[in-house]
């Protein structure tokens, strides 16, 4: 098993969310990364901040911590893939968070977020929620 850690999750361990820290902590010895779009939109959220040197360098400490899985050939094709499941069945969701998604499927990962009824639409995809 390994973890996938979404966005939103991050923001919420380095806002100092109790529930997340501990989830965290309690999964220390289990594997976990961080897909480029993940680790794209927190470098955004930085460098946008009112304190964007400090919380740039936190972006990227949060590198040296966790592995940044790119974009491959075969996570581009799930996502074609699964984005055309979702188009026809009406229920699409952004890209972003599609690749995400697909990262997470093609490392047969599990994609920890608080967005669970968004992700929930993809077939296959193992998902927790570390803000419960």
């Amino acid at each position: 098993m390994a973890y996938l850690i979404d966005t939103d999750i991050i923001i919420a361990s380095i806002k100092a969310n109790p529930v997340v820290n501990q989830r965290i902590a309690q999964s220390q010895n289990i594997p976990k990364a961080l897909s480029i779009i993940t680790y794209g939109e927190l470098l955004f959220g930085a460098k946008k901040s009112t304190q964007s040197g400090k919380n740039s360098a936190l972006i990227h400490r949060l590198a040296d911590i966790f592995p940044i899985i790119g974009i491959s050939r075969a996570i581009i094709e799930t996502f074609a893939d699964i984005k055309l499941i979702l188009e026809r069945a009406g229920e699409r969701i952004p890209d972003m968070d599609l690749l995400i998604a697909s990262t997470a499927l093609c490392l047969n990962y599990t994609l920890v977020t608080n967005n669970v009824k968004h992700f929930r639409r993809i077939t296959g995809l193992s998902i927790e929620n570390w803000m419960e």
